[in-house]
């Protein structure tokens, strides 16, 4: 489904990405670890069009390096960014109405199927979005995305300052999100959400991927969590 080759980004001199390659298939959920700095964002960014990349990156086996982001989000590729993202002064209902593309065209999800999933926004749907708490506002992010109808979705440090509790109701949106079929690159400094989410794990250092496999394969090495993960 999602297919990057020798991926490179820079902030000015900066030269951030180094040749990141990887895929994404149907259906797969994929987690991106590493310690902050490391470029995770920065590749999910160039991704979406917000960084200007170099390379390939192919979705759909459409060539989307270097496209403005509405024009891939109207392909089928969402994104949830860290900072979340949401207005403020609307209501929860009206952020998730903003997701839709198309109100002409039918779409697989509806803003009462959001509201039914998650009885926090039902509860809170027609308060302005700044009352929500921070675990309230990534579940309005998601979901917001999920409006667009998107056949896969980016996630960007979703439990990022959040209380274990919320993280954990955060880990199981995930979960419901995936069960709906939807593929998610899942960036994630929390081995935990991330181990028992993913189906697959890469963890980056320094620009690059060094290493790919399932989660029992990370867990079972302690060579990688010691040099790329442990504090």
């Amino acid at each position: 489904m999602l297919e990057v080759e020798d991926l490179h980004a820079y902030y000015g001199k900066s030269h951030i990405l180094h040749g990141v390659s990887f895929r994404i298939d149907e259906g797969e959920v994929v987690a991106l670890l590493g310690r902050n700095g490391v470029g995770r964002s920065t590749t999910v960014k160039a991704i979406m069009g917000e960084v200007e990349p170099v390379g390939s990156i192919r979705f759909r086996n459409t060539e989307i390096a270097g496209w403005p982001n509405h024009r891939i989000a109207r392909l089928g590729l969402g994104y949830v960014p860290e900072e979340r993202a949401i207005f403020p002064t609307l209501t929860v209902r009206q952020n998730l109405e903003l997701g839709i593309k198309n109100p002409r065209k039918p779409h697989k999800h509806t803003v009462q199927q959001m509201l039914d999933m998650f009885s926090n926004l039902r509860e809170r749907a027609d308060q302005p979005a700044g009352v929500l708490s921070g675990g309230e506002k990534q579940m309005l992010a998601m979901c917001r995305t999920l409006m667009g109808d998107p056949d896969l979705i980016m996630i960007d440090e979703p439990t990022e300052g959040l209380a274990p509790l919320v993280v954990k109701r955060i880990g199981e949106m995930i979960r419901q999100v995936a069960d709906t079929g939807v593929s998610i690159l899942l960036v994630e400094q929390k081995l935990s959400i991330a181990l028992d989410i993913a189906h697959r794990v890469m963890v980056m250092g320094r620009g690059r991927i060094v290493f790919e496999g399932t989660p029992d394969q990370l867990r079972s090495d302690d060579a990688v969590r010691r040099e790329w993960l442990e504090v």
